[in-house]
């Protein structure tokens, strides 16, 4: 019998849920990459949920891994400009806005993100290879 990689006992889910964009920014200000998958019921989704859990215990607790459900949150996910799901963002190196200009409300900051598409091979070694090429911190070895 051969071994396929599925099921492993990844314990817990690490992939944390979308709720709001208040609670994406205070998960930016944490200071580590955040991998976004954006995405819609389809089989790909699956099949990508699979990936995401193995990527999100692997990496964890340096890179966060999001998942934003579209329909659920659409003005979250027009504002990517992106028409084809599901697809996936890596957001890092928030940086409180300097000079924000007039602010309505204090209560408000504004933070800005650099965002990356991720393009490489969508499995745990592909998002090794994505984190050494622009220097994330993605273990305590490296």
């Amino acid at each position: 019998m051969y071994y396929t990689g599925y099921p492993k006992d990844l314990g817990p889910s690490r992939i944390i849920p979308f709720t709001s964009e208040r609670q994406f920014v205070q998960l930016l200000h944490e200071g580590r990459p955040v991998v976004v998958a954006f995405t819609i019921k389809c089989t790909y989704t699956q099949h990508l949920d699979k990936v995401l859990e193995e990527a999100a215990a692997t990496f964890y607790p340096h890179v966060k891994f999001v998942r934003v459900e579209c329909p659920k949150y659409p003005s979250f996910c027009l504002t990517r400009q992106k028409t084809e799901y599901p697809f996936l963002e890596v957001f890092y190196n928030p940086e409180q806005a300097a000079n924000p200009g007039k602010v309505a409300d204090q209560n408000i900051t504004k933070y800005s993100a650099k965002v990356l598409p991720f393009n490489y091979d969508q499995s745990v070694y592909g998002f090794r290879e994505y984190f050494k090429k622009y220097g994330f911190k993605y273990s305590d070895t490296d």
